[in-house]
């Protein structure tokens, strides 16, 4: 995708922009809508949420003055869009079945959405953006698999932790180099029992106009399990412990500590993802090393360090306002940013933050109950662990204790879930034997 920028410039002058719409609005999705009224090549025709009102502030600070069109019918969507007006709604699948939108983006964290959308993207063979990352790792290889067969894309974002992880990586597995390790910086501290009432997060998140779960989600370790599960399901990686190692290390340092034991670091095993707490972060790293005494040669003249690991790190991710390019090479070159393989590599779990009780029912990520944690998705398997993408709203059969692992068999989950129904089929079908 080296031509992107001529591409994207070629399809303007050709009045053929690539049609975009947008479910979900909040703060990454008033950021899509800011980068691609920026941009030439694209526009973003169709704009869903709860509230039409956001959707409206999204245009307003992307300095839109257009024409906006507030409708549920695909109809009236339709006749808006050829007239180059922007339509606001609260129906998602608007977004998918208006006939000239050939990208959908999912912006809305919500794992049962995701799947709802990209079904219905399948159904109407539009490529789908999926930065519901917790859809991801709960059902993405069934879904990948889908879109595959009905000649869409299925991608994870740019920007995004992953997306950026995964550029690294493909970067190193073409030039050859056998990976180490992969992973991120977390820029807050690790509070595996925070919850969005308590201080200082509940501050933080006010005054970084956050909604406090979402802030709760990073500090309790739930975001960076859920991403690094979507690195690993996406390359093969695995992992080397439950969790992770969360190493308190600098960028100079990473080579160092994410190396094999006997060199002096942490790790039992290669080819592992993990995270750091220190200065690393916005970046992401992966960790290479290579047999090849002249490559090695190379790399030391060029100032990568003695070896046997050398660093390749990309000093930031862009998030939201990456996903544009994204958008443009599933459009442009059928190919995704990342995606997950045909099985799981590794899991996401749910571990109770405190003493439940039977008969509550779980809240979300990022709240009261529980926390996601990262296995390995055969050890998850024969433990019948509940994936963390399925807990919310499932209700507790039996007491829970704090740091207990909650299984299948201790839930009873909705029924009528599309997650559920979807996952179901991926267990049975894309288990790697």
């Amino acid at each position: 995708m080296y031509e992107i920028d001529t591409k994207l410039e070629a399809l303007e002058n050709a009045g053929t922009p690539i049609r975009v719409g947008l479910i979900g609005c909040g703060q990454m999705g008033k950021d899509i809508v800011a980068q691609i009224s920026a941009m030439k090549g694209m526009r973003c025709n169709v704009i869903v949420d709860i509230n039409v009102e956001i959707a409206k502030d999204a245009l307003a600070q992307a300095k839109y003055t257009g024409e906006i069109v507030a409708t549920d019918s695909v109809q009236e969507a339709e006749a808006a869009i050829d007239r180059e007006a922007v339509v606001v709604t609260t129906n998602y699948k608007i977004a998918v079945a208006a006939r000239q939108i050939t990208n959908v983006i999912d912006a809305t964290g919500s794992p049962e959405m995701g799947a709802r959308v990209t079904m219905e993207c399948i159904r109407y063979q539009k490529h789908i953006v999926m930065m519901n990352v917790e859809c991801d790792i709960t059902v993405g290889p069934i879904l990948r698999s889908l879109c595959e067969k009905a000649g869409i894309v299925y991608s994870l974002t740019a920007g995004d932790e992953p997306g950026s992880i995964i550029e690294v990586y493909r970067f190193a597995k073409a030039l050859g180099f056998e990976v180490v390790a992969a992973g991120k910086g977390k820029n807050n501290p690790l509070d595996y029992y925070a919850t969005p009432d308590q201080e200082p997060w509940a501050s933080q998140a006010r005054e970084r106009k956050m909604n406090p779960r979402m802030l709760v989600e990073f500090v309790d370790g739930s975001k960076t399990m859920i991403e690094m599960c979507a690195v690993a399901n996406a390359t093969g990686l695995s992992i080397d412990q439950r969790g992770m190692h969360c190493a308190k290390c600098k960028v100079d340092e990473l080579t160092k500590v994410f190396s094999l034991k006997e060199q002096g670091g942490i790790l039992n095993s290669t080819g592992v993802v993990d995270f750091a707490i220190g200065n690393v972060a916005p970046g992401v790293f992966v960790v290479v090393t290579t047999k090849d005494q002249r490559i090695i040669e190379g790399l030391v003249q060029r100032d990568m360090g003695e070896g046997p690991n050398y660093l390749l790190y990309r000093p930031y991710h862009l998030c939201s306002i990456e996903t544009p390019i994204t958008v443009a090479q599933a459009a442009i070159y059928g190919e995704s940013t990342g995606h997950p393989m045909d099985h799981l590599s590794c899991e996401c779990i749910t571990i109770a933050k405190k003493d439940l009780k039977a008969g509550e029912v779980l809240d979300g990520i990022g709240e009261f109950c529980y926390r996601a944690s990262i296995e390995k998705a055969d050890i998850a398997r024969e433990g019948n662990m509940l994936p963390v993408g399925l807990a919310k709203g499932a209700r507790l059969k039996v007491d829970v204790k704090k740091d207990e692992v909650i299984t299948y068999d201790m839930v009873e989950l909705n029924e009528k879930s599309v997650l559920l129904q979807l996952r179901r089929m991926q267990d049975e079908m894309y288990v790697e034997k």
